[in-house]
């Protein structure tokens, strides 16, 4: 109103706000309810007389959890949004005030010291309402859970134990599998954890904590589960029974890059696939993949282990080969987003330069990527002493020598430049040592295959050289670079699209 009065040329009159002097001290201010200044107000009432300013909480210093009286316990980690909302719970007079923020202070971690600030509001004199900001100390006394105290009493003290074990040369898959635990935080309820020679083992101290642990692994894994339970204790009066159970876990041998013959009635059952496939991607199924055809099909858990075949070769037994030359010869075929096109290419062994001058002419589905000069990983089935059963069930079947799985790609990292991933709190067996070389492989893979940390998703730390930036005057990159610089180099050389799983 004041706006159009002005543009047609009314007089207005303009509104100003009246000064008071305060009642207590005498300084000009702004009305309120209580005609008194903000100092003064304060030094009247005191709207946090009623919290408490020092609170005292229990701590388990094994499982980093808090006492919520009177018996639950709340894992929560320093300066935590659920540590938060458990100091507030635990601070008595809080419903008599409006909470408006809430914040920590820092303090030492070994301090046993939290601090949080807070901002209350209160309706006060005459309905005036005050804000006044206070701050809490939360002192941390340590004492044990029960379910700590029993473990340290006696660590033995578990109802279920998990043994997941696959039978295969290498810890590929143990490391993968690894890495979905902790990002699921699957293994939560396990009291203890040890690796041993072809597997880990997971100890619960509840029965049902060890079913939804293998519920999991069914759900990431083509796995086989063989149950058993052993009596402990028998009470004939109250006739209650004490057991400890057994689940044992298999996980298929089946892994990726895998070469595998196909039983024949397994390839029947897909439509005469093969019968010499690659493994393409492991999860709760397998998916399998023809290179001289471009069929792919999947293969579910009772499929599987209705024959549970084995590899034929496996990836621990790649050859380098060098690439002499490509004709491609035919168009290019998309199988489930990847792109192939099947070409004839003339390769020979590295190992084999300055020996030999043996050449090999493959018929190869990665013709899209390949060409003379570069290097790629295949399977030797010219050089390989196979002793298949399923293979010898196929009369007149004849093997090619070569069989190439993937590009092998130059170096980018620098080697200071590692970076390194999160990792179980287990103990290793003296039997499980001796696994650094597989570790350093499986970062090595996921380096060339940078799709695989994106579907996985690897839970990451920098190491100290990453977070250096700067190691004996090479440029250290980080983790998202370095990954950003194998994506950009699979788009200029197609690297991109085989690494789709």
């Amino acid at each position: 109103m004041a706006a159009m009065a002005q543009e047609i040329g009314m007089f207005t009159v303009a509104h100003t706000v009246g000064s008071v002097l305060c009642c207590k001290c005498g300084i000009l201010m702004q009305p309120n309810a209580t005609n008194m200044c903000l100092k003064c107000l304060r030094t009247e009432v005191d709207i946090t007389e009623g919290l408490q300013k020092r609170v005292e909480i229990a701590h388990c210093p094994d499982c980093d959890s808090y006492l919520q009286p009177p018996i639950t316990w709340i894992k929560a980690e320093l300066e935590s949004k659920k540590l938060l909302t458990f100091c507030l719970n635990n601070l008595n007079g809080l419903k008599k005030v409006r909470l408006v923020h809430a914040e920590f202070i820092w303090t030492e971690p070994h301090s046993k010291r939290i601090k949080v600030k807070l901002t209350v509001q209160k309706e006060v004199l005459n309905g005036a309402i005050l804000e006044q900001a206070c701050i809490v100390e939360y002192s941390v006394h340590e004492k044990m859970c029960d379910s700590c105290s029993r473990i340290q009493a006696n660590p033995d003290q578990w109802e279920c134990v998990v043994q997941l074990r696959q039978h295969v040369p290498h810890r590929r898959t143990f490391f993968y599998l690894e890495q979905l635990i902790l990002k699921h935080d699957a293994a939560k309820h396990a009291i203890r954890i040890k690796q041993m020679k072809q597997g880990i083992d997971f100890f619960f101290k509840n029965h049902n904590h060890g079913d939804k642990f293998v519920d999991f692994l069914g759900k990431v894994a083509l796995i086989n589960v063989d149950k058993g339970k052993r009596l402990i204790s028998h009470d004939t009066k109250s006739n209650k029974h004490v057991f400890k159970y057994s689940l044992s876990v298999e996980i298929s041998p089946i892994c990726r890059e895998d070469l595998i013959c196909l039983p024949p009635e397994v390839a029947v059952g897909l439509g005469n696939l093969g019968p010499l496939v690659i493994c393409n991607k492991v999860s709760n199924n397998l998916a399998l993949f023809d290179p001289f055809t471009f069929r792919q099909s999947f293969l579910n858990k009772d499929q599987y282990w209705s024959s549970s075949f084995k590899a034929l070769l496996s990836s621990k037994q790649l050859v380098e080969y060098i690439v002499l030359d490509v004709e491609a010869v035919s168009r290019e075929v998309d199988v489930r987003g990847v792109k192939y096109v099947l070409a004839d290419a003339q390769v020979a062994r590295v190992s084999d330069f300055g020996k030999n001058d043996m050449i090999f002419n493959v018929r190869t589905h990665l013709g899209r990527i390949l060409k003379a000069g570069d290097y790629a990983l295949g399977y030797d089935l010219y050089g390989a002493n196979i002793n298949d059963i399923e293979l010898d069930k196929y009369n007149g079947l004849v093997l090619p020598d070569v069989i190439l799985i993937k590009k092998s790609y130059e170096k980018k990292m620098i080697q200071k430049c590692s970076w390194k991933l999160r990792s179980l709190d287990m103990e290793i067996d003296n039997a499980a040592e001796g696994g650094d070389n597989e570790y350093e492989l499986f970062l090595r893979d996921l380096e060339e295959n940078p799709g695989s940390v994106f579907n996985l998703s690897l839970e990451i730390q920098p190491s100290e050289n990453m977070a250096s930036g700067i190691n004996g005057g090479d440029i250290c990159l980080t983790l998202a670079d370095e990954f950003e610089d194998l994506l950009d180099l699979g788009d200029e050389e197609g690297h991109a699209d085989i690494m789709k799983e």
